[in-house]
């Protein structure tokens, strides 16, 4: 009874997120709205129920499961693939360096926000 709580709480708010987007006119996923304002209301608990909990983990261990369709759609197009793979390798590969690079910036940024200067706050040894 937990996971099937925690799927439906889970798609609760994949639905609130897919509404409000359609009814702002927003840019973005009702899915990722969905997920930012799950993130959010569990950030504000400071915990997460153990119905969520076991459904997220359930999922999770059938992920593999959810790359069915994705290769299902390969195949049904396989031949506009064949005939665009230059222009399609292409932006994979821009796209995967330009993620790279952002998420080393971003990580160097953060790393020297949150880290400390020496003798700033701390233990102190006496």
């Amino acid at each position: 009874m937990q996971f099937l709580n925690g799927i439906t709480l889970l798609l609760v708010y994949q639905l609130v997120g897919e509404v409000t987007v359609r009814l702002l006119g927003l840019p973005i996923p009702g899915p990722v709205l969905g997920m930012v304002m799950l993130f959010l209301t569990l950030m504000i608990r400071g915990r997460t129920p153990q119905s969520v909990d076991n459904a997220a983990t359930a999922l999770l261990s059938h992920l593999s499961l959810l790359f069915v369709p994705a290769g299902v759609g390969m195949m049904a197009h396989f031949g506009r693939i064949a005939d665009e793979w230059l222009p399609i390798t292409l932006a994979l590969l821009l796209s995967t360096i330009l993620t790279m690079v952002a998420t080393a910036l971003i990580m160097q940024l953060t790393t020297r926000w949150l880290a400390k200067p020496a003798g700033q706050g701390g233990c102190k040894d006496e």
